[in-house]
């Protein structure tokens, strides 16, 4: 069986469905991992889901992913433009990555434009919506299959 996709997911992502609707939508994180695990289905493959608050943990599971992932995916929410941990536990992962981000954070603030995670992963897809995570998935299952 092939190893599963990890779709991990940073700090205030447990909100979505009530923070900030209007940048981030009435779509859950719940809804984002029902909608992952059909697509995961439909391409043949297997995912881990999982959120953390905890900049530590995302790194330790990124550090897991290493041995037990064929690809990951990852909306590291705020980590995204301060963890340097997080840029060198993804440069040591060696398989396919996308960075999602469900917001395009070139329009909003300045210091959203700035990713330390960006440099680190295979592609990015953002401001599709919840959406992207879907899209994400179906770039790795072709990445993967190529590969």
């Amino acid at each position: 069986m092939t190893k599963p996709i990890y779709v991990l997911n940073g700090p205030n992502l447990n909100l979505l469905g009530t923070r900030e609707p209007e940048i981030y939508g009435n779509t859950t994180l719940a809804d984002i991992e029902e909608s992952c695990r059909k697509e995961a289905l439909s391409l043949g493959l297997t995912i881990v889901f999982r959120q953390t608050n905890h900049e530590g943990e995302l790194v330790d599971w990124v550090q897991e992913a290493r041995q037990s992932a064929s690809g990951l995916i990852l909306n590291a929410g705020a980590y995204t433009h301060t963890s340097v941990a997080l840029h060198d536990a993804l440069k040591s992962f060696n398989q396919p990555a996308v960075e999602v981000h469900i917001s395009n954070p070139y329009r909003r603030e300045p210091f959203r434009h700035t990713s330390y995670v960006s440099p680190a992963v295979t592609g990015v897809v953002c401001g599709l919506g919840a959406q992207g995570y879907v899209l994400a998935l179906v770039a790795l299952s072709r990445l993967l299959r190529t590969a």
